[in-house]
């Protein structure tokens, strides 16, 4: 009879700590795919970020070329 009650306790025990293990395990996994969200959250704010920059470049080179073409009228003008 003693040998059942061991047996019993050491299953109880046995089951116990496998299910506060993946307790444990789920918080932490869960704790790691926040952290990896705001990785990416972060990285992906950076590309547009990125996106804007660079079309606002474009149009400024557009901007500048226009203004270059320009004074090159003028100045084809002022030879004339």
């Amino acid at each position: 009879m003693n040998e059942l009650f061991i047996a019993l306790i050491g299953a109880l025990g046995s089951c116990l700590g496998t299910v506060v293990g993946i307790f444990v395990n789920t918080k932490l996994i869960n704790y790691r795919l926040e952290k990896l969200e705001e990785k990416v959250n972060k990285h992906n704010n950076l590309i547009e970020r990125t996106y804007e920059l660079e079309t606002k470049e474009r149009l400024i080179e557009e901007k500048i070329e226009t203004v270059h073409h320009r004074i090159d009228e003028i100045n084809e003008n002022i030879k004339s």
